[in-house]
């Protein structure tokens, strides 16, 4: 009776499903046998009002234990006579309790956590530390962590914030899981649930600032509705320790608020300013401060005046000094009509170009927000030589949880090893060690501010950033930001034991697909420093290189029918190379010394330049494209084999996810290896390229309704070329003879999803149905989406072990609907263990 009882709770436990609103703080209950814990019987919360962090982390307390244990806790002003938790700031306990030994060791933000008396003492320098403790400890009890610990933790920086790209009118830049939390219409939206919601994520992984609307800021964020918003909105994320911050737009005194003038040196400039800030900080007392954006992809500055940006960026400083808040003025300023003609002209010289002579001159609550890379949030890229050029002037690192050029939350990527490169890079200043984790957070130079920022921008979505597996991100850029030593193995299955439980399969399965997909994605998208070799001019997502070159944007290949990479030593090209400390320039600027990984964006070189491998640069862009793409074809498996392992509802969101991801990284592979076969004329020494014998070409296939189309940029089809309807109202039929031998093959059709039409397809073989779907993937993916063909909107759907036997006939029924005209690409007939 009872193994059938367990049994029964084991398959409801199973079958419950989830959404994913609780990310890592789901509070699982324990495995039985340890959920007999002995825990304290009581909370004592030195604090009592509602809206402080103290408060929250009483109640916090009350709910992971409740949800871990199955126990509702006393909660008392004084220490139970048996065992209390008691949680309160360092001041607050010293005036109940008396002295407290570890309070010297403690910094900003910093706790003390320890289990091993009687009481659980839970112990902040400020109430966010206290708030920042309870969630440790509650994630230790949560992980079954359950040995007595004792120990003081402090923030590798000051600031750790988050941007947050949100419009007013409630779509997000570069967002893929919904409409925005803060924004509607034009203005703060009424309902701060979901708000608060986040701030409780945030808190939970010691992130203190919030910056929540687009670098690319509406004026109309100041107007005096929005700013009451903006009170209701920090009001909501106060009880968490999550200091609200703002975007600016620097010509709002002209645009918004009727001056002639934007100029920082103008004194009616500078009282509009002073005006308005003053405005905001008397509804928001504790705002963290602003976030400009200036003289960058067209937006206005303090150039258009011939000030330096210096004087812009201290305009705002001086306005916010008084109230406590900072200026993070982002470093991501440059030219983006740069002349492609010009071989010493280099985007990645930008940000030392226009900071470096400033060094010094800005206010001391100014901080620089530099881009990890000197371009654009890459798939690889070198540490900006930005961080070794500002020696006397505060610095953050700006990172991208959002996947903006690694696959938009469609693809898996774990982004803390990319991250952990950055941290731990040593940029050798004056010789000495100079990693870039310690210059952000002033240990090196010495300076007031500095700390880390990530582009992240949640939606409306219940898993938050539009995928399970994506918000892996998300809590490893809070871990890594308080303390960048960590290890991202370490941090992930701390994550996974938190979000998914402690199968042992489980952990296995997502640790090896996580810990895989961000070399995947490299050797499938842009690699040897090539740069992701995404459409730059149009979605950011799918492939297409030649969009790379001969325009302003800057992010170029250089390459021809003969050679690639971007020349950017001193001797031969941009310079880029110079603006390293001499011991890194030396290693850039000589060939041989230039790792193969950044050899492209250093060095411009022949297609059959010998790489340290022994391979030619020409056939490790095959050979990397094909094992990339290889390996996303590994993760539907190792995700299928944890069905019934986790709950149906989060199985089915990301074994849908991880088939697309296979599709899509197919036409990635075939884009990239058909460009640089078609531009260079060398054939892959492997012979996969352009051979494709498991394929029927959709334009070959006898056509009813259909036509032939040449598909733009025309490597994002096979043979060139797709079909569609003949018209947005004509079914289109396309039949073949099988010629491939009698058998059991996984069925694929390649085709294109647009936005702006929800196309039908059938599939059948001998007039037997094989499988029917509908082009909608702009309802089930968050990615930026297409209305042309080309390599976003391709995709593939396969059906498995259909059989076939020799002069079947295939057909394919496409009914358009809007404008997308049912488009296909290709059919292919695997055999068991074969990709195309």
């Amino acid at each position: 009776m009872t193994r059938c009882f367990l049994f029964l709770l084991l398959t409801v436990r199973l079958a419950t499903a989830e959404d994913g609103a609780n990310a890592w703080l789901r509070y699982a209950p324990l495995p039985q046998a340890n959920n007999n814990h002995s825990i304290p019987l009581s909370i004592v919360a030195l604090g009592n009002s509602k809206s402080s962090p103290v408060y929250t982390a009483g109640q916090e307390l009350q709910k992971g234990i409740k949800g871990i244990f199955g126990k509702k806790l006393s909660t008392n002003g004084t220490k139970d006579t048996s065992s209390s938790i008691v949680v309160g700031t360092i001041d607050a306990y010293k005036k109940a309790y008396g002295d407290f030994d570890e309070a010297d060791e403690l910094e900003e933000d910093g706790f003390f956590l320890s289990t091993e008396g009687r009481d659980v003492l839970i112990l902040g320098q400020n109430q966010r530390g206290a708030l920042y403790g309870t969630f440790a400890y509650l994630s230790r009890l949560a992980q079954n962590k359950l040995s007595p610990i004792s120990y003081v933790s402090n923030p590798h920086a000051p600031i750790r914030w988050v941007n947050e790209w949100d419009n007013l009118d409630g779509s997000i830049e570069r967002g893929y899981a919904g409409p925005s939390i803060f924004f509607r219409d034009g203005f703060v939206v009424d309902n701060v649930t979901r708000v608060a919601e986040y701030a409780r994520l945030l808190a939970s992984i010691r992130v203190n600032g919030i910056v929540i609307n687009n670098v690319n800021a509406n004026a109309t964020l100041l107007n005096a509705r929005n700013i009451e918003g903006l009170g209701r909105l920090a009001d909501a994320m106060r009880p968490f320790g999550v200091q609200l911050g703002i975007s600016l737009r620097f010509d709002s005194p002209q645009t918004f608020g009727g001056l002639n003038s934007y100029d920082p040196l103008d004194l009616k400039v500078d009282a509009w300013w002073a005006n308005i800030t003053n405005q905001i900080y008397k509804r928001v007392p504790d705002m963290a401060g602003y976030l400009v954006k200036a003289n960058s992809e067209g937006q206005p500055g303090p150039l258009t005046y011939n000030r330096t940006l210096a004087d812009g960026a201290n305009m705002f400083a001086k306005a916010v000094k008084a109230h406590g808040g900072i200026v993070m003025f982002r470093a991501f300023v440059y030219d983006n009509h740069i002349n492609p003609g010009n071989w010493t002209a280099d985007r990645a010289n930008a940000a030392v170009d226009f900071f470096q002579h400033l060094d010094g001159k800005f206010d001391d609550n100014v901080v620089v927000q530099i881009k990890y890379g000197p371009i654009d949030f890459q798939v690889r890229e070198p540490p900006s030589p930005l961080f070794s050029t500002l020696r006397k002037t505060s610095t953050a690192i700006e990172l991208q949880v959002t996947q903006e050029y690694l696959g938009q939350q469609s693809h898996l990527v774990y982004l803390a090893p990319l991250w952990k490169e950055i941290f731990e890079y040593d940029l050798r200043v004056d010789d000495r060690p100079s990693k870039v984790k310690d210059i952000i957070s002033s240990a090196r130079f010495n300076r007031p501010l500095g700390g880390s920022a990530a582009v992240v921008n949640v939606g409306t979505n219940m898993t938050w950033l539009g995928n399970h597996l994506a918000m892996s991100n998300l809590y490893a850029y809070g871990m890594m930001a308080w303390d960048p030593a960590v290890l991202p193995e370490d941090v992930l299955q701390d994550w996974i034991r938190l979000t998914f439980g402690f199968d042992r399969q489980v952990m296995n399965v997502i640790t090896e697909m996580s810990m895989k997909s961000w070399p995947a994605y490299e050797n499938y998208s842009g690699n040897l420093g090539i740069q992701t070799l995404t459409d730059i001019l149009y979605t950011h997502f799918g492939p297409n290189p030649a969009s790379q070159d001969n325009n302003g944007w800057g992010q170029w290949t250089r390459a021809d029918s003969t050679s690639i990479g971007m020349d950017r030593t001193v001797k031969n090209g941009t310079g880029n190379a110079g603006q390293y400390p001499p011991a890194i320039a030396k290693t850039y600027e000589n060939i041989e010394s230039t790792p193969d990984n950044l050899l492209l964006w250093f060095h411009h070189v022949p297609y059959t330049q010998l790489l340290k491998s022994g391979k030619t640069v020409i056939q490790h862009f095959y050979d990397a494209h094909y094992e990339g793409a290889a390996t996303a074809q590994s993760f539907v498996m190792l995700w299928q084999s944890l069905k019934g392992k986790i709950d149906s509802e989060r199985y089915e969101h990301i074994n849908f996810r991880q088939m697309y991801q296979a599709g899509h990284a197919l036409v990635w592979r075939d884009a990239i290896n058909e460009f640089y076969h078609n531009l260079s004329g060398i054939p892959d020494q492997a012979k996969r390229v352009r051979n494709h014998p498991y394929r029927i070409e959709a334009e070959k296939m006898a056509l009813s309704g259909y036509k032939a189309y040449a598909v733009s940029p025309f490597h994002t089809a096979s043979g060139y070329t797709a079909i569609v309807t003949t018209s947005n109202s004509t079914i289109g039929t396309a039949t073949a003879n099988i010629t491939y031998a009698s058998g059991t093959y996984d069925l694929a059709v390649n085709y294109y999803d647009l936005i702006g039409g929800r196309a039908n397809y059938e599939v059948s073989i001998n007039n037997r149905t094989i499988g029917t779907w509908t082009g909608d993937l702009e309802d089930q993916l968050g990615h930026a989406p297409s209305i042309y063909l080309d390599g976003h909107s391709a995709t593939r759907i396969t059906f498995k072990g259909v059989k076939v036997n020799t002069g079947d006939i295939l057909k394919i029924v496409g009914r358009p609907d809007g404008i997308e005209p049912a488009p296909i690409d290709y059919v292919s007939f695997l055999p068991p263990g074969i990709v195309d």
